[in-house]
């Protein structure tokens, strides 16, 4: 059984930073790239930031490029989120997610991650 426990969320101010991380467990964490989304009140869940299984590339939407940056640690089975320069617009529940297919690119779409974590609260205040 595949698991996914996000956590580092609160509630910081506009230009402050956050760190959000996951820890995975139930499937070999190293050959699946792992996603970032984020899913506002009233809006659909859009993709955040991926990366590839081995950690070599990421990808980013445009709304985060050059403020969050994914990494991970396959050694501990954890995938982080570095989140600076937060935007009120940047509140939302933030979600991880395992590729469903190994060993490829990491996808941009949110359709292409199939177990989920259940979510962290980021909030910025102005």
């Amino acid at each position: 059984q595949v698991q996914l426990v996000e956590s580092g969320g609160g509630l910081v101010q506009a230009g402050g930073s956050l760190r959000l991380s996951c820890v995975a467990s139930g499937r070999t964490f190293s050959r699946y790239a792992m996603g970032w989304s984020r899913q506002a009140p009233g809006k659909e869940r859009e993709f955040v930031a991926a990366i590839s299984w081995s950690g070599g590339s990421t990808v980013q939407a445009d709304s985060v490029k050059g403020r969050f940056t994914i990494s991970r640690d396959n050694a501990k089975n954890t995938v982080y989120l570095q989140m600076n320069s937060l935007k009120p617009k940047d509140t939302a529940v933030y979600y991880c997610a395992t590729d469903r297919s190994w060993l490829r690119e990491p996808p941009n779409l949110t359709k292409e991650y199939d177990y989920w974590g259940q979510g962290t609260q980021v909030t910025v205040s102005s």
